[in-house]
């Protein structure tokens, strides 16, 4: 590209993908009229009957696009009975068109599988390199978005890792993005953070914490997270005032991971007793319970329990409302389940870059969702303002 339009600068640049995004969709349309016609653009046809429909040349249309203003040159036929789908007739914005591209990169797909299904559908080659321009469009959308002012309290966060591979020179190696998503006052869900860290500690946590002060999160009541290094050390620092509660289903999960599948549905019934119980003089009972019950089959299961249990115990002074916001899966599980499908669909990232384009894109198409606040979010917030006194806003 660089030889071919000769680019001395970032307008040339622009220019020129310009120029390649008219080339491609001339030859989608290309592609439609050989399906309206029957027959492709050099192939001859037996009918020589005086009604039959041929290409009759070209008309120039000029639309607005993410580049800006173009001409490009939509097929006619002699009948004027070919309607175009990439470029309808009278539309005159196809920005549209890179966002069906953006589209399928937050679903997981490659910048090849994208290039190879635009191959499927039209018939024609949209390469790699020109797939990967339109989705760094989005780059500058990434950074705005990361700077983006946050509200002054969240009544609760939650702090997750998922793990991916990624290609650094040749080399690949895991690396483990933190998602940092708070419910809002409103109830509302809302990525506040989403970065790639590869060292955990107290120091790369105070620096992901004072990011959001610096953003304006003046307070958090509850954080709730699995026992992520270094975590509890910088939230005392960065918010000193912060319930500190290990999260129910990582404990859950870290539990069964220990269980045999023929007894899962009645081990994680049994440790539902546990976090679900009245307060924390019952679940210690169960716990006691579960232990002895299960114990014998898997001596190794319930250990976390009791090293945690003064991080877990906290949830005991909630209602059960509040409880269920911290070991229902819906307030995180979702996203993660949208981002984990990522691993699904591409193995190892090119790079770094590729990997935060995928994950950002991937969490504007699940938050879109969000809506609606939480289940019973005005009791919920009723009770906190009662235990966490003048630290929720009028």
């Amino acid at each position: 590209m660089l030889q071919e339009y000769d680019i001395q600068n970032a307008q040339d640049i622009q220019d020129a993908l310009k120029d390649l995004l008219g080339g491609t969709i001339k030859e989608m349309m290309e592609a439609e009229m050989d399906d309206h016609l029957g027959y492709e653009k050099s192939e001859r046809t037996n009918d020589d009957s005086e009604d039959r429909n041929y290409r009759n040349g070209y008309k120039s249309k000029r639309v607005n696009s993410s580049y800006g203003s173009m001409d490009i040159d939509v097929p006619q036929d002699r009948n004027s009975s070919f309607e175009p789908k990439i470029v309808k007739k009278r539309q005159k914005d196809i920005s549209d068109i890179d966002q069906k591209i953006i589209s399928m990169y937050a679903k997981g797909m490659t910048t090849k599988q994208i290039s190879e299904t635009m191959q499927d559908i039209y018939g024609f080659e949209a390469s790699e390199g020109f797939i990967s321009d339109v989705t760094d469009k989005i780059l500058p959308q990434i950074e705005e978005w990361k700077n983006r002012p946050l509200s002054a309290v969240y009544p609760i966060i939650f702090i997750d890792a998922i793990h991916f591979s990624v290609r650094e020179d040749g080399i690949v190696h895991k690396v483990a993005a933190y998602v940092v998503l708070g419910i809002n006052t409103e109830g509302k869900k809302e990525v506040l953070s989403l970065v790639i860290g590869e060292n955990e500690s107290s120091n790369y946590w105070l620096t992901v914490l004072n990011s959001l002060k610096n953003r304006g999160v003046q307070d958090i009541l509850i954080r709730c997270s699995d026992g992520l290094s270094g975590i509890k050390e910088a939230i005392t620092t960065a918010y000193p005032e912060t319930e500190q509660q290990r999260c129910i289903v990582h404990m859950v999960r870290n539990t069964l991971k220990y269980v045999a599948n023929k007894d899962m549905k009645e081990f994680a019934k049994d440790l539902k007793t546990v976090y679900t119980a009245v307060d924390e003089e019952a679940a210690l009972e169960q716990l006691e319970r579960v232990k002895g019950k299960w114990s014998p089959q898997y001596p190794y299961a319930m250990k976390r329990w009791y090293e945690n249990w003064d991080a877990v115990s906290p949830v005991f002074k909630f209602s059960a409302d509040i409880r269920k916001a911290f070991y229902t899966t819906n307030a995180i599980e979702s996203l993660n389940a949208t981002l984990r499908r990522l691993n699904r669909q591409r193995s190892v990232f090119p790079s770094t870059q590729a990997l935060l384009k995928a994950l950002y894109l991937a969490t504007f198409e699940a938050t879109r969702k969000w809506t609606m606040p939480i289940r019973n979010w005005g009791q919920i917030l009723g009770e906190l303002a009662i235990m966490y006194l003048d630290r929720i806003p009028e």
